[in-house]
Formats: C-alpha cells, structure tokens, sequence
C-alpha cells in the first residue's frame, strides 16, 4: 500500500474559501482514485493560506484487472442495433465477440471486456489535469499568457505515493508536479512588548532568550536580526527571505513596539532581475528533489523532521551544527560607532534601544570623554569577536544597555571573558530609558 501526498503551492488563498477547496480536493480525488478500482484506508485534507494538502493511506499501487461480459443482440438483428452494441462495448468488429445460446431466446452476441490493472501514479497522472482544471473555485483567475484558471497564481505542486512507488508525473499550465518536498525556510516578525505572557504594546527587549536561546524543541538555532530604525526593518523584511532560503532554516526579526508603531521614511531596494532570481536558484541544487534531474537518486534528499534510529538522528544534528558554524563564519552582523583605541568606556546596545544610547554616547564625546558603541545587528549569530577585540588597552568597563533586566548581557560577558568588569541597567515593562539616564550612568564611570 502507498500513501499519496498532494501539496497545492499557490499565492495566498482568500480565508473564506480555504476550507471548502480542501475538502472538495479530498472529494474529487479520492473518487478518482475510486473510480479507478483502487479503494483506499483513508484521507485528509488540509488548507494554509498559500496551500491546500491532502494525504490519502492505503492506496493500492495497482488496481486489480477487471473482467466484463456485457449481452449485446440477437445474432441477425438489424445493422444499427449491431453498431451500437460494438460502440458501447469497444469493439471494432462483430467477430471480437462471442456467440451465446439460450435456450428460449435463441443465439445472441456477447462481448468479453477484460481490462488489465493501472498503476496509481498513472490514474493520478491522467486524473489530476482535469481536477485541477475544472477545480469548483468561486472565483478564479488566469494569469501569464497561459489558459489555466485558479484562485491565485499557482507556483508547485507536489504529487508523491512515497519512495516504493513511482510518482504522478504531469506538466499543468506550465507547473511540473513531482516528488518535490521543501524544507520550508520560514521567517518570522515578533514585535517585542513589555511584559510577560501578552503584555503591554510599548517597546521592550525581554525576548532576546527566547529568540536566541530556546523557543522550542531540540538542537537548533534560528537566525535573529535586530534592527533599530524603520528603514532597517524594511530592508531586512527581505533579507530574512534571502537568508532562510539560503541556509534552509527559520529567521526571525527581533523587532519591538517601538519599531512597530514608528513612522519613518522608507527608500525600498530595488526588486532583483530576472537573471539574480535565476542565479539564486542554484543554492538550492544541494538539497531540493528534482525528480525530473535527479535520475535513480530523486530521494536522496528527502528531508524527514522524525528519525528513529538514533545513530541516524545523530548524524542529522551534527549536520546542522555543521551548517550553523558556516552561518557563525559567514552572517554576523554589527556596527560600531566612536570606537577606538582611546576609549575609556565601550557600550553595548541593540535595537531600539541602541539608538537612546547612541544619543548619549555623542553627547559625553562632545564633553570630551572617550566612549565607544557596539550595536549588534545579529544577535544570533553573536559578535563575540568583534566585541572582545573592541576592548581596547584604555577601556576599564563594558556597560550593556538593554529594555529587560539583562538578557543579551550574557552573550557581553561570554564576548569579554573577564578582561575587564562588565556593568549593566536596563528599564522593563514598556519603560524606555531617555539619554540623559544612560549618560548619568555613564557618567559616573569616569
């Protein structure tokens, strides 16, 4: 028995129509596939805003030959009668059927109609185009110069009946199907609040831990971007796309209620070109299936969130661990500002928060003081690097600044290893710390 999985990739579904198209795909289908003679254990559809899913259990991978006598009239009945028993039975000539005898009614033909079992993939393959083509959608759309109408533009379909069988292959408006599985790269948008469980709407940094050091099961890390103005929010909106494709695994934008309540202006990048698509589609050629390129090795880069051996799982978490040690060499991210070799004082600040510390920072060199500033921009990866070798021969403290009562300040004092003491002061609670408190913190240093 195989199991059919079907994804739909499209542009984003209306809300209300998400839930009946899943279940008219799981109607349409599965009575295919009934239709066909190969009766299945079970199904389920699912719907997301950009897919409708379906997975189907016990689906044969062959239906059983079947075999048909079909009575047809009597031998020496009138020409149209004869034509159209041979249409309704397939045949091409009276003499492929057989001559029966009954008793009372006399000779008669009959017609024999064996069909040889199909193969799933091929049922699907034949049956799919025109499900997908007369698709009830209550409103759909056509675009490209194409003819193929759906909800939104279709982008990839997925059609596998798992590794023991072969795939529906289909070519649908220009859309290979296939046994294309995704490892779902996933960015995220939190906006940090004050506060924990809900919280308030004003600003705070009191996800930093969650962001960079948990937020769910098992050997991982996301990628966490923490930007400090509005233009740098919207640059990195794209960014995070970029990167999750690149390296295959969940970003998030640590952003705050600051950030998402401010009005900036905004100067968008420009949209890539046809040809930078093109080329950012090779960083894919190591991990997606192709089925159509990959020849007898089309599953060897299946990718499965479950593995039950445990020397296997292993392997799988060294290799990820692997991959984040090619992000820690190739993505950390941080700027600097009045840092040099005379400083007295290095401050580190992110996000929003940055930008009050920076203010104060100006101000005391103004004054004459020496103070210089480290704003990661990746707090995952962290700059431990680049802060240590900030600490230069003058500086006898490192005071971190943060929106919560001192989470990014054990990333600080792991970047300083000791050399010098590191202090710190941060507000809670949506409370936002005003320059001139950070400059009277600093202040008193000197």
């Amino acid at each position: 028995m195989a199991e059919l999985l079907l994804e739909l990739f499209s542009e984003e579904i209306p809300a209300r129509m998400q839930r009946r198209a899943a279940e008219d795909l799981k109607k349409l289908v599965t009575g295919a596939l009934v239709d066909a003679g190969l009766p299945y254990e079970g199904a389920k559809a699912f719907a997301t805003p950009r897919r409708l899913a379906l997975v189907v259990h016990g689906v044969p991978a062959h239906s059983a030959a079947t075999r048909e006598e079909r009575k047809g009239p009597k031998v020496g009945a009138p020409d149209a009668a004869i034509q159209g028993f041979l249409r309704a039975a397939g045949l091409a000539a009276i003499d492929q059927a057989t001559i029966q005898s009954d008793p009372k009614k006399g000779d008669f033909y009959v017609a024999v109609i064996e069909k040889p079992g199909r193969a799933a993939a091929d049922v699907l393959a034949e049956a799919m185009p025109a499900i997908l083509r007369t698709f009830p959608w209550p409103k759909s759309m056509h675009w490209g110069s194409g003819t193929f109408q759906w909800v939104r533009p279709l982008h990839s379909i997925v059609a596998t009946l798992g590794p023991e069988t072969e795939d529906p292959p289909a070519d649908l408006a220009g859309v290979l199907t296939g046994h294309r599985c995704r490892a779902q790269p996933s960015p995220r948008y939190p906006a940090v609040r004050g506060g924990p469980g809900l919280g308030g709407i004003q600003p705070a940094q009191s996800d930093y831990f969650q962001a960079t050091k948990g937020g769910g099961h098992g050997d991982y890390h996301c990628i966490v971007l923490a930007p400090s103005s509005v233009q740098e929010f919207a640059d990195m909106a794209s960014e995070a796309f970029d990167l999750a494709d690149k390296y295959r695994n969940p970003v998030l934008i640590l952003a705050d209620g600051m950030l998402g309540q401010m009005m900036e202006p905004v100067e968008f990048k420009p949209p890539l070109t046809d040809e930078q698509i093109e080329e950012l589609g090779h960083q894919h050629e190591d991990w997606c299936i192709c089925p159509n390129q990959d020849g007898d090795a089309k599953h060897h880069h299946e990718i499965n969130s479950l593995e039950i051996d445990p020397l296997v799982l292993e392997k799988h978490v060294n290799d990820l661990y692997r991959k984040y040690a090619v992000i820690e060499a190739n993505e950390v991210r941080y700027e600097t500002h009045k840092v040099n070799a005379d400083n007295e004082i290095l401050v580190v600040a992110f996000g929003t928060a940055s930008r009050v510390v920076r203010s104060a920072v100006d101000e005391l060199n103004a004054e004459g003081h020496s103070v210089g500033l480290v704003r990661p921009i990746t707090v995952w990866p962290f700059p431990y690097a680049e802060i240590a070798k900030a600490i230069g021969p003058k500086v006898k403290k490192v005071y971190v600044f943060e929106l919560n009562t001192g989470q990014m300040l054990e990333d600080v004092k792991l970047a300083v290893n000791g050399k010098v003491p590191v202090d710190f002061w941060g507000k809670v609670g949506g409370i936002v710390f005003t320059p001139a408190e950070v400059k009277e913190k600093l202040e008193a240093c000197f």
